[in-house]
Order: C-alpha cells, then sequence, then structure tokens
C-alpha cells in the first residue's frame, strides 16, 4: 500500500470512527505512563516451521510525563515502520478537548532510525465513552535526505469488570522501503499489583510479512 493510499485510509477511518489513539489524552501535571512490550512473531504458514523458535522479536520502551497540564513529554524506544532501531522523543499538545466529545492533540518527534536524524509528526484523534474508547494515532517518519515511512493504529478498548481492558487493535505501516502492513493485534490488560498491569495478546497479519504473533507487556502509571 502506498504512503498517500495509506494516510487517505487513516483519515477516512478517523472520520468513519469519530475517534483516535489514547494520545489524544494529554497526562496530568506530574503525571507519567509506562509500557515495555515484547512481541514474538512466527510464519503464518506452519509447513515451513524448523523449530518452535519465533523468527522476528520486537521490544518497545515507551514513556510518557505530563511537563504541565497542555505539553506531554514522550520517548519511543524500539523500532520503526521500516524495522530498523529507533530512539525519538517527543512533544504533544492538544488542539482540542472536548469531553465526551471529539479530542485532537498533535505531536512533534525527533531522534534517530537506523543512526540517522528522522523528524516525526504525528496526529491523535480520541473519543471517550463510558464503556472505553476509541483511537486512532499517525505518525510519519521524515529522516533527511530518506524516504518517509508512516504508521497508523485504530483501536477500540473496552472496560471490563475487575479493572480489566480489553483492545482490539488495527495496526498498518507503510515503511520506506518495501510493501505496507496490516495486522490484527486484540490484547488483554489485567492489573498485577498497585499501579502495574499486563498485557497479553496475539496478532495476525492480514498482508505484509504473513506472520502471527504474540505480544506480552507490562504497563505502569507514575
Amino acid at each position: 500500500m502506498s504512503l498517500p493510499r495509506l494516510l487517505s485510509l487513516g483519515l477516512l477511518l478517523c472520520l468513519l470512527a469519530s475517534g483516535a489513539l489514547a494520545g489524544a489524552w494529554p497526562q496530568a501535571k506530574g503525571a507519567g505512563f509506562a509500557s515495555a512490550t515484547v512481541r514474538l512473531s512466527w510464519p503464518q504458514d506452519l509447513g515451513t516451521w524448523t523449530s518452535l523458535e519465533p523468527t522476528g522479536q520486537y521490544r518497545t520502551l515507551y514513556v510518557e510525563y505530563g511537563l504541565t497540564e497542555r505539553l506531554t513529554l514522550g520517548l519511543d524506544l524500539g523500532r520503526s515502520v521500516s524495522g530498523d532501531a529507533k530512539t525519538v522523543a517527543f512533544l504533544r499538545w492538544p488542539l482540542r478537548q472536548s469531553d465526551p466529545g471529539l479530542r485532537v492533540a498533535a505531536e512533534v518527534g525527533l531522534g534517530q532510525i537506523d543512526g540517522a536524524a528522522v523528524l516525526r509528526p504525528g496526529l491523535s484523534l480520541g473519543l471517550g465513552r463510558n464503556w472505553g474508547w476509541m483511537a486512532a494515532d499517525a505518525l510519519v517518519e521524515l529522516p533527511g535526505g530518506g524516504r518517509a515511512a508512516a504508521k497508523l493504529d485504530l483501536t477500540l478498548g473496552l472496560h471490563l469488570p475487575s479493572d480489566r481492558m480489553l483492545l482490539l487493535q488495527v495496526q498498518s505501516g507503510a515503511p520506506a522501503d518495501g510493501p505496507g502492513f496490516v495486522r490484527l493485534a486484540p490484547s488483554l490488560v489485567t492489573p498485577l499489583f498497585r499501579k502495574v498491569q499486563t498485557e497479553l495478546g496475539g496478532s495476525w497479519s492480514l498482508t505484509g510479512d504473513r506472520t502471527m504473533g504474540v505480544t506480552m507487556g507490562l504497563w505502569t502509571r507514575f
């Protein structure tokens, strides 16, 4: 999928859903959120398996902190849309805050992808309800002298009994080189102790690398 078609599809889906990623909700001043996640993947074609060892591993560390009531500072470590190592710091601010209406936030990130400097603008939309929320997050990676890549995540979050949450996510991307991807990634978030939660989920590629995966993570608020 080409970058323009991916962005057009993302804009259409955001308008239809009237909502977006949790990034549309700023962190309160002095409060923060952090998550560490590991995704293991295997080919969908079981006939190609030679062992149970995963053929792919994806690790992320994500941190947000409320600098003020309107500015959220963040750090995103892991893999870029194209699969290269990334380190990106970002600043996010609200463009429209309406509760229970539509929320809109913009962000700009600076960092490195595969050792090269990158500028990463983004846009988040959000809509919260008593039963949960709808979320979408669109990012574009603009490396100096390189080709742009884009990423779009659409999330439906449902509140469950005992402070659990069910996340139904569609992840998509248009790498700088190679075919685009779309995958389904449901997960269950469960309280572990105090302010720590666990995430356990799976993924299934609809297009792109044709892999299936398992996701495990820890969330915390501070």
